[in-house]
């Protein structure tokens, strides 16, 4: 299966892609076919898109939603953008060549030329969402308590 995650996020004033990229670029790798691609919005410079696509298996969403948590918790984006994040995260569930010239026969959702089963398919993306969640609120969770202990320190 492939995981996808659309992050939409907005620069500060005066940051730079380049600061965005600073900031966000992994130190660990997910250890599984993982894609990245950063798009810069046309109408909006100030908008970062990061698509991922990650060749995974439902049982090890867990250990790279890990990674990807501490990843964000170790090198915080919080200097660079603007709090509100948006967040949408999937599974792969059909290819679609539409490169030929002309008519093209509708085809049933197929992944790697093979037909989706959708029973299967929603089973998965059910595990995927929980997973997801419960790593979001840990992330919340981790991100509130180094909050806390730095104001307690002061």
């Amino acid at each position: 299966m492939i995981q996808v995650a659309i992050l939409s996020r907005r620069l500060k004033e005066g940051k730079t892609y380049e600061h965005f990229r600073k900031a966000w670029y992994h130190t660990v790798g997910f250890g599984s076919g993982n894609r990245m691609h950063t798009v810069i919005n046309a109408f909006d410079p100030r908008e970062i898109i990061v698509t991922g696509f990650t060749k995974t298996t439902v049982e090890n969403v867990t250990a790279e939603l890990k990674i990807d948590v501490k990843e964000r918790l170790d090198h915080s984006l919080d200097d660079v953008i603007e709090p509100t994040i948006g967040r949408m995260f999937g599974l792969l569930v059909s290819e679609h060549d539409f490169s030929a010239e002309g008519a093209v026969d509708y085809r049933l959702p197929t992944l790697h030329g093979e037909e989706t089963d959708l029973e299967q398919f929603a089973q998965d993306l059910k595990k995927v969402a929980d997973a997801i969640s419960e790593a979001s609120a840990e992330r919340d969770r981790t991100k509130k308590r180094k909050k806390h202990l730095r104001f307690l320190a002061t």
